[in-house]
């Protein structure tokens, strides 16, 4: 699937404070671990402390697992307070939520714009992991494809 091109990348420079509660959450926790990272602290620790607001703890090793392969290779994380998404935010608010919501092969897709073909796969296997607790828990990302 080409990942190039595309029109309009979903999510893109959207603001932080309008994201659909699920789709909040896992940018929340993204920023909480990349704080903890910067602080030299346990971020697994800080994706638990805030994955359990909603009941999606589940959620934190696998989004521990996928952000450590994304981080081999410069990440741009926003900082909590960011009031908009920022660097690679919205690629990874697609690569989870098509992983979540089925298209896997475009989580793939995406992933492999970032990252090496064997990093690419442990990270679409995190995402598959990290959409199928959130949606144990209840949370559900959108399509982000429909308007």
């Amino acid at each position: 699937m080409a990942t190039t091109g595309l029109p309009n990348w979903p999510w893109s420079n959207a603001e932080a404070d309008a994201l659909p509660p699920a789709e909040r959450l896992a940018i929340d926790a993204t920023r909480a671990w990349a704080a903890a990272e910067r602080r030299g602290e346990s971020t697994l620790l800080a994706l638990r402390r805030l994955l359990s607001t909603e009941d999606a703890v589940a959620a934190a090793e696998p989004l521990d697992a996928l952000l450590r392969t994304l981080a081999q290779h410069p990440l741009t994380v926003g900082c909590p307070l960011c009031p908009r998404l920022v660097g690679e935010e919205p690629a990874l608010l697609l690569a989870i939520a098509c992983a979540q919501r089925g298209p896997r092969r475009e989580a793939l897709a995406f992933l492999l714009r970032r990252l090496p073909p064997a990093q690419a796969y442990a990270a679409t296997a995190a995402a598959i992991a990290f959409g199928c607790a959130f949606r144990r828990a209840g949370l559900r990302l959108r399509d982000p494809w429909s308007n």
